[in-house]
């Protein structure tokens, strides 16, 4: 009547360098390609959105010129920047899909085999 939580417990796991994998090529990449991506966006969104919000605090006039009944230029700036989001996100999403993941897939199977990443078992 043993309990299999309790021997899982004691079995041995590889003891996981990460500071070794942190400073491996393969991370060193996936690290590279994931900034080169985030931070030309992320500062091309906070641009946008200050334009926003200095356009809705300093620009009434153009903000508040109807479009079309009572829908004027800043619902429409706004509704954009929730479209903004959503587009980004899925943008992101197909980016890490097609470029990232490959090579955290690559990086985790190696920590998993043991080969490169692993110092003494417990």
């Amino acid at each position: 009547m043993g309990n299999e939580a309790l021997s899982a417990e004691s079995e041995t796991a590889p003891v996981v360098d990460y500071r070794a994998v942190q400073k491996s090529e393969e991370f060193q990449r996936l690290r590279s390609k994931h900034r080169k991506f985030v931070f030309p966006v992320l500062g091309a969104c906070l641009v946008w959105y200050l334009a926003y919000v200095l356009l809705a605090g300093y620009a009434h006039d153009f903000m508040s010129t109807p479009v079309f009944g009572s829908v004027n230029v800043a619902i429409l700036l706004g509704l954009t920047q929730v479209i903004t989001t959503f587009a980004v996100t899925t943008w992101y999403v197909s980016y890490a899909n097609r470029e990232l993941d490959p090579i955290a897939e690559d990086i985790r199977d190696e920590i998993e085999s043991g080969a490169t990443f692993t110092g003494v078992n417990r």
